[in-house]
């Protein structure tokens, strides 16, 4: 009701349905900081000292940019500021944003197949490549692949709270469960690459299985820092407006979709890629 009077008090002023935003310094210090974060990348490929400190604190300079622009779009959503056309352009915005990342990755899913499915003899005619010694589907990639399920679970468990209107106590312990699965998994995915027999020098393999699953690890960051930004506004008193309602149960669901990308990365970089048969510690 309060926003539906703010959007009224707006409506006597402009003649559009549009929130023209005021200026923010969120976009350019976005910029900037995944400006370091790639300079880092470069410095850590070449060995150089102290570049995955200076990587690590950039990484998280980045979240913390993007939670205050996830705190500045919930409060213009309080406010009354997202109109019926804001939100429609908001989902119309991430859908592309989901297509778009669906390409990224198909780009990675492609190079794997063109190269397993007919090695060159630059690599042997084998696939993986000789020399290669890949990881064990059955270990800790397993235990990731339950990790990452098990905070899904938990995803939906929240959606269908907020779509019932059940307790705040409850979608709060959902969202907390879902976050420490999802630093679970970044923390097993950081010990798999550090116990890993192989680098991302080590050819195309090592190419293509740390670009692919490094970059799926940034997204699923990127998406328990939402969830994050869900849980700082899970204590507040108009959780379960209207008005917020929408925006929450549109990011619990798009969010959702992170995982299918995982299902696929397991399928083809760990079962696809190990040789059965192979007896490994």
């Amino acid at each position: 009701m309060k926003n539906n009077i703010n959007i009224a008090k707006k409506c006597k002023y402009q003649k559009h349905s549009f929130h023209i935003v005021r200026p923010s310094p969120w976009p350019f210090l976005t910029a900037v900081s995944l400006f370091n974060l790639a300079v880092y990348l470069v410095l850590i490929f070449h060995d150089f000292k102290t570049s995955t400190m200076y990587l690590l604190i950039s990484l998280g300079y980045f979240f913390y940019i993007i939670g205050m622009w996830f705190r500045d779009v919930i409060i213009e959503s309080h406010q009354g500021m997202h109109t019926l056309k804001v939100q429609r352009n908001f989902r119309y915005g991430f859908v592309v944003f989901l297509v778009s990342e669906a390409m990224f990755f198909f780009g990675f899913f492609w190079c794997y197949f063109y190269m397993s499915l007919s090695p060159s003899i630059w690599i042997g005619c084998v696939w993986p490549p000789l020399g290669i010694v890949p990881i064990n589907p059955s270990h800790l990639p397993l235990f990731n692949t339950i990790l990452l399920i098990s905070s899904g679970v938990n995803a939906v468990f929240c959606h269908k709270c907020i779509m019932n209107r059940n307790g705040r106590q409850d979608v709060t312990y959902g969202l907390i469960y879902t976050i420490c699965l999802g630093i679970a998994f970044t923390a097993c995915q950081v010990y798999e690459y550090s116990v890993a027999e192989f680098s991302i020098n080590d050819g195309i393999f090592g190419s293509i299985f740390y670009v692919s699953t490094g970059f799926h690890g940034l997204h699923v960051n990127y998406r328990y820092r939402c969830f994050n930004c869900l849980f700082n506004t899970s204590f507040t008193i108009s959780f379960f407006s209207w008005s917020s309602y929408r925006f929450r149960t549109n990011i619990l669901i798009l969010t959702f979709c992170w995982y299918y990308i995982w299902i696929l990365l397991y399928a083809c970089m760990y079962i696809g890629s190990w040789p059965f048969g192979y007896s490994s510690n």
